[in-house]
């Protein structure tokens, strides 16, 4: 987020935030306390904790992220009790919209405090409305919704690896947990939505969402940026277009590895990449495509003489090549083996132009694994508008930061105005998947803006092979592994 985004958010949250200190303010007065004491972060909590009589060792329990929001929304249900506020309606609404309940009962003259709700009078005074077991179980699972909830948007979600495209650094079955926290997490920019699902409903396959009310966006500090080498999680750009027209938020997740950050020169030439022209190491564990030539023996890639090669990804073209996708480790090894004649990168030529290669023009007749260089945009560049260029920026002018443009011969209008450049206002990406010939990224669909960023990927927790037998399918050695 830029400098002015910080800004402008601070602007839009403090007038919420006075409203509620200026409520806790009165409640505080009310309950016979000092109203400049609920001013002051975490003593206001301890306060909230002696007037509803619970265990003041809660408090070491906001120095856990993520248990912190969940003790924080118990100890503000269990101070709104002391005003007798026990209704499921009343503790729902002072939860999800404080700015207006705390301030209104802060100011409410018939609102006063009833006592400790976590006193034994207290419990017995509204046993009725507090200790039904039916209200329990639904306060219960309200409250794990909200606390699940704003855990998954700003700390921590769960995202599971359905293709082949990062294999063999991340492999199909990978359950991930992605941070939000490393870049800052974003706020909903789509917010009524209905919780835990993305943008289609289970089952139904309705859409999750309504659109009638968008945010604009906006991104908490984190402790990074995105840098080149991360494992990152964002939405897929192209789900804005025909036919899914979706919002930023709810478009599909996709995770790729980041190339290159904004203001880089990015380049490929035979399938190496080269960020500001340095040449960038490929994954490790990275796989790409291989043409292997045999002296002809039958089985040559059977079950037992598999070499660490997925057996689906293997072709036969004639009796003596085939192809093999996999890792430049098992490359290496499979040079070793008898009846194996040659094995050699299977490298696109340049000049061989693939119309589905970013930027689609045949002015520039480049591959997937040959391409560039031109210039990753950073927030604040202007770039010159001409034929040359338009190709690579039309789209994130038009598309993600909202302009109207229009070509008219020589001319380049932007929201009807002649331009001869344009500023950007976003940092953009160049994400790539591990996988090289097996994955579809920034070199067919173009750059990633900022606020399509989700988070950094950084451990898997369970990994399982659907293809291995019922009583090995998990794959032991990947979990809770760190990405690197």
């Amino acid at each position: 987020m830029t400098i002015a985004g910080y800004i402008g958010f601070y602007i839009l949250i403090s007038p919420l935030l006075i409203l509620i200190l200026a409520g806790y303010w009165k409640l505080f007065e009310k309950a016979g306390r000092r109203g400049w004491e609920a001013l002051i972060p975490v003593y206001h909590l301890y306060i909230m904790l002696k007037l509803s009589q619970r265990p003041l060792w809660l408090l070491l329990l906001l120095l856990i992220p993520g248990i912190n929001f969940i003790i924080s929304i118990g100890i503000l249900v269990d101070f709104i009790k002391s005003f007798g506020k026990v209704g499921i309606g009343q503790i729902t609404m002072s939860v999800l919209l404080p700015f207006i309940f705390i301030p209104k009962w802060g100011f409410d003259k018939n609102t006063r405090y009833v006592g400790p709700s976590g006193s034994s009078d207290f419990r017995e005074q509204y046993r009725d409305l507090d200790k039904s077991r039916a209200r329990e179980w639904t306060e219960a699972i309200l409250f794990a919704v909200i606390a699940a909830t704003v855990i998954r948007g700003l700390f921590l979600e769960a995202f599971t690896i359905p293709t082949s495209s990062m294999e063999s650094s991340l492999m199909v079955g990978d359950f991930l947990f992605v941070s939000k926290i490393n870049y800052g997490a974003r706020l909903p920019m789509t917010p009524i939505a209905f919780p835990f699902a993305h943008h289609t409903m289970p089952l139904m396959g309705t859409r999750a969402y309504w659109d009638g009310v968008k945010l604009p966006y906006y991104r908490l500090p984190g402790f990074s940026e995105v840098k080149r080498g991360d494992a990152v999680v964002f939405n897929y750009p192209m789900d804005a277009d025909s036919p899914f027209y979706r919002p930023v938020d709810k478009q599909e997740n996709y995770i790729k590895r980041c190339e290159a950050a904004p203001g880089d020169t990015i380049k490929m030439e035979y399938g190496q990449v080269y960020v500001n022209n340095r040449l960038i190491a490929n994954p490790p564990n990275g796989e790409m495509e291989y043409r292997v030539r045999t002296d002809g023996s039958e089985n040559v890639f059977d079950r037992d003489t598999q070499y660490d090669l997925h057996l689906e990804d293997i072709q036969q073209f004639t009796k003596v090549d085939f192809t093999v996708n996999t890792t430049a480790q098992s490359a290496e090894k499979l040079k070793t083996y008898p009846h194996i004649k040659m094995v050699r990168p299977d490298i696109k030529l340049r000049g061989v132009y693939d119309p589905e290669v970013f930027p689609h023009d045949p002015h520039f007749r480049w591959n997937e694994d040959n391409l560039g260089p031109f210039i990753i945009p950073r927030a604040g560049w202007a770039v010159k508008l001409d034929s040359t260029t338009m190709p690579f920026y039309r789209r994130a002018i038009e598309v993600y930061e909202n302009n109207k443009v229009q070509v008219k011969g020589n001319e380049i209008l932007i929201n009807g105005l002649k331009a001869d450049s344009y500023t950007f206002k976003m940092n953009y990406y160049w994400m790539m998947g591990d996988n090289r010939h097996n994955s579809e990224d920034s070199r067919f669909w173009g750059f990633v803006p900022e606020d399509h960023i989700v988070g950094k990927a950084v451990f898997v927790w369970m990994s399982w092979d659907t293809n291995s037998p019922a009583w090995c399918k998990i794959r032991w050695d990947r979990v809770f592994r760190r990405i690197n």
